[in-house]
């Protein structure tokens, strides 16, 4: 037996912290109280959900039933998911605020973050404030297809929460339109033995160029675009673009952009066309 050899591992409950390795987002949920006052909660089982289709983007919530938020999500269905920095300071107070069992007004009593109001518009709905010193911010309401649903033996509550408005501090929009650097977002293991918190320090993200398979050649692209919409046409050169589409993404990739083409009025799909297309923020790096 050696270092390298594998060995069975007994899995006990919470099992992607007290029996593996497994790196987690650290962020705060702001929600409204019963008294109308926000209530910041420290969570890590927050990941995305539905990543396509326009007005569903959804993030997937795991909480206790009973905790303030997920009781406060409930009653109000919204609720602001708040990206906090990686350093030591953010992450103590962050702690300070993942205490189980305390009520709102006890909790926030030892808040160290700043609360400012929520970007939505009101429309008649009371927002929860957000972390002032968050990075980003995903502001969310509870998706309308998809009830709350506890599980009754081990009390988990889970939420899927539809992304109503992404707000991000302007250093990091700019990088995220450009392609360059990446924000200090801290990485959670979970809470082991009792004792302490783990997190990991945030390092710069290196990058790995796509691998450069053989794609579909252009006479299946062409039969595709071809077969799709008749009113609109492709040069050979805009063909060209989407021939390392995987032969299972083409049909949509084409629909795709077919949908987008008659949108903005254009029948003749160009090379330049596909370019803007591509670049799903060339619109934002005009401005």
């Amino acid at each position: 037996m050696t270092e390298q050899d594998f060995e069975n591992i007994r899995i006990l409950d919470n099992f992607y912290q007290t029996s593996s390795f497994f790196p987690m987002p650290v962020v705060l949920v702001s929600t409204i109280s019963e008294d109308g006052k926000t209530n910041l909660g420290p969570y890590s089982l927050c990941f995305p959900f539905r990543i396509a289709g326009k007005g569903k983007w959804a993030m997937k919530l795991n909480a206790r039933s009973d905790s303030n938020t997920a009781m406060n999500i409930k009653r109000t269905g919204v609720c602001s998911i708040n990206f906090i920095p990686d350093d030591k300071k953010s992450m103590e107070a962050c702690v300070q605020l993942g205490f189980p069992g305390e009520k709102t007004e006890e909790k926030m009593k030892h808040n160290r973050f700043t609360l400012i109001p929520s970007y939505r518009n009101g429309n008649g709905t009371e927002y929860p404030e957000i972390v002032k010193e968050s990075i980003q911010v995903f502001e969310c309401s509870v998706a309308e297809d998809i009830p709350i649903w506890i599980d009754e033996e081990t009390t988990e509550c889970h939420m899927v929460l539809t992304v109503e408005k992404i707000i991000m501090k302007k250093k990091w929009k700019e990088a995220l339109i450009k392609g360059e650097g990446f924000p200090p977002i801290p990485i959670d293991y979970g809470f082991r033995n009792n004792v302490n918190f783990w997190f990991t320090k945030h390092s710069k993200p290196y990058k790995i160029p796509l691998p450069e398979r053989k794609g579909i050649d252009i006479n299946s692209v062409r039969y595709a675009v071809d077969r799709c919409d008749p009113d609109i046409k492709w040069t050979d050169e805009a063909c060209e673009k989407i021939v390392k589409v995987p032969r299972i993404f083409l049909n949509r990739v084409v629909q795709g952009v077919a949908e987008q083409a008659k949108k903005d009025g254009v029948t003749l799909v160009t090379g330049e066309f596909m370019d803007k297309m591509r670049d799903k923020r060339s619109d934002e790096q005009d401005n």
